[in-house]
């Protein structure tokens, strides 16, 4: 346990990709948002005014991923530290960043129903859907999607380091022909009603598992692929 605690000591070495950049990026963007409510507001628009910035920190983890193997990996080897410990600590470093942001998230979407949306009804935290179980399952559901594209990126990463750029691109490619040929069967069945009601009575907490279940699989892969991925 203390060489895996080691680990997370090592990929927090460059604390600028894992905290640092995830919250400039956070507050860059919500700057961003809050300068076009402000516009908004003084053009007169009424009602709630809701954005979609406050996802990407969340899409930059992916990078994360990528990162935590590419650019230590190598390093870990020369130091002696086993591929499950090196996999164990890069997971928990992963953990620990994602509660941080996710705790940031319900920081502010408690502040901003307190404030009124900022006082321009304007909400970058807080989005109904995600919060219609509460700030436990808001908290859930943030720290489910950070880690899960922490964990794509990480397993994108694996396959690049034991196959190479060729396989990764086959293995993109192929699983971005499913998710079409997976939109043709649904629209082939005029099932797209069932869909949405579907993901509609889910909710965010009941995404959240799903994606913790996939998370889970993909975190699986990654391990074994890394096994025998070359530094």
């Amino acid at each position: 346990m203390s060489r895996t605690v080691s680990v997370v000591r090592m990929q927090l070495i460059n604390r600028q990709t894992y905290v640092w950049v995830p919250l400039l990026v956070l507050a860059g963007s919500l700057l961003i948002t809050l300068a076009i409510y402000a516009t908004l507001e003084s053009a007169g628009v009424v009602g709630p005014k809701y954005g979609g910035g406050a996802q990407a920190p969340l899409w930059y983890f992916a990078v994360v991923g990528i990162q935590a193997l590419t650019l230590t990996f190598p390093f870990s080897q020369a130091m002696s530290v086993t591929r499950r410990e090196f996999y164990l600590g890069t997971l928990l470093t992963a953990v620990l960043t994602s509660l941080i942001l996710s705790a940031v998230f319900v920081v502010g979407g408690l502040l901003e129903k307190a404030t009124g949306g900022w006082g321009m009804d304007g909400y970058f935290f807080f989005l109904p859907w995600i919060w219609e179980g509460g700030p436990a399952a808001a908290a859930l559901f943030y720290f489910t999607v950070a880690m899960l594209f922490f964990i794509v990126g990480f397993w994108a990463a694996t396959i690049f380091k034991r196959f190479g750029s060729l396989w990764l691109t086959v293995v993109l490619v192929g699983i971005g022909a499913l998710l079409v040929a997976g939109l043709w069967v649904v629209g082939q069945a005029n099932a797209w009603v069932e869909v949405f009601t579907w993901f509609a009575t889910q909710g965010a907490f009941g995404l959240s598992l799903w994606g913790v279940a996939l998370g889970l699989v993909l975190a699986v892969i990654a391990f074994f692929t890394l096994r025998r991925a070359v530094p």
